[in-house]
């Protein structure tokens, strides 16, 4: 099978979620270690517009979003499951809560004027103002909680999770599961990334004994790649054949028409192919790349909008 390569860079907190699920099935994967603000071109090259962090290649199969990432991870590596037998459904439900409104709250306290100012102390002025214009441009028409509010609501958040771990070692039971590692990144940013924002998690205790659990499943077996490495790989590589499932039609646009995917909010750019596959859970376009070659993106389709491109 193909490497897994994941394009990522290591203060990225989406991508701590997919380092730890890559730990907690002791898989094997390369490290892109890539951009944290624009301009990223070997990415773009991959994914067509996409930028967001991170991104799973699996030769030249491009996953987006970590909801899609995992899906495939699960998919290579099926034990330990990430989605428990009856439980699915509440796993998945509280990692998109975790992976939006405790996001949004943690980053809205973590990313405070003495948030950033403790972020980036050392640095240039120029490095935090070219991480806010990043950013700025990626949230546009977002509603953005003021830090205050950012952090009355984490701190509210923490104390549920704390309640969710009462008697039981991790969010859902005796294991832990995609729920987990949703709600683990944001924390970790806190506790790893801007320590001088963490004392928000000690009226938690259980929660951060949990996260001790957590950062224990490590990352995996990893080895480095370049970028302009993963471009040639994905160059030398054909899509993988798409799985035989039913087409769901929900826009009246059908496959092999020309299309764009973007997010529906952070991070809108949107990228362009013929779409290949629309399922119940992803979209898939097909591209073409003078670098890298021809590529299937894939995109869940929950917070990613699907468009005709009209001629």
């Amino acid at each position: 099978m193909p490497d897994l390569i994941l394009h990522h860079y290591p203060t990225s907190p989406f991508s701590e979620k997919v380092r730890l699920i890559l730990g907690y099935k002791q898989l094997a994967w390369q490290s892109v270690v890539i951009p944290r603000i624009m301009p990223k071109p070997d990415l773009l090259a991959l994914t067509g517009g996409y930028r967001r962090t991170p991104v799973l290649q699996i030769g030249a199969d491009m996953y987006c979003d970590t909801a899609l990432i995992a899906d495939a991870l699960e998919h290579r590596q099926p034990a330990p499951t990430l989605y428990p037998e009856h439980q699915k459904g509440m796993a998945r439900v509280v990692a998109q809560w975790a992976d939006s409104t405790l996001f949004w709250a943690a980053m809205g306290h973590n990313l405070s004027p003495a948030g950033a100012a403790a972020l980036f102390a050392g640095q240039p002025p120029e490095a935090a103002q070219a991480f806010a214009a990043d950013r700025g441009a990626m949230r546009a028409g977002m509603t953005s909680l003021r830090p205050g509010d950012a952090s009355a609501a984490y701190k509210s958040y923490l104390r549920r999770l704390a309640n969710m771990l009462h008697e039981q070692p991790f969010l859902l039971g005796a294991a832990p599961c995609i729920a987990d590692f949703a709600a683990f990144h944001p924390l970790w940013f806190s506790r790893t990334v801007n320590p001088a924002m963490a004392g928000i998690l000690d009226a938690t205790p259980g929660v951060l004994a949990w996260m001790d659990r957590m950062a224990a499943l490590g990352h995996g077996h990893l080895s480095k790649r370049s970028s302009t490495e993963a471009v040639a790989i994905a160059a030398a590589a054909q899509p993988a054949p798409l799985p035989d499932e039913p087409f769901q039609d929900e826009h009246g646009i059908a496959l092999g028409s020309r299309v764009t995917v973007a997010a529906e909010s952070f991070g809108q750019e949107p990228t362009e192919g013929l779409l290949r596959a629309a399922t119940r859970t992803r979209f898939t376009l097909e591209r073409t790349d003078e670098r890298a070659g021809t590529l299937h993106v894939h995109f869940p389709r929950i917070g990613f909008v699907l468009r005709a491109v009209r001629a």
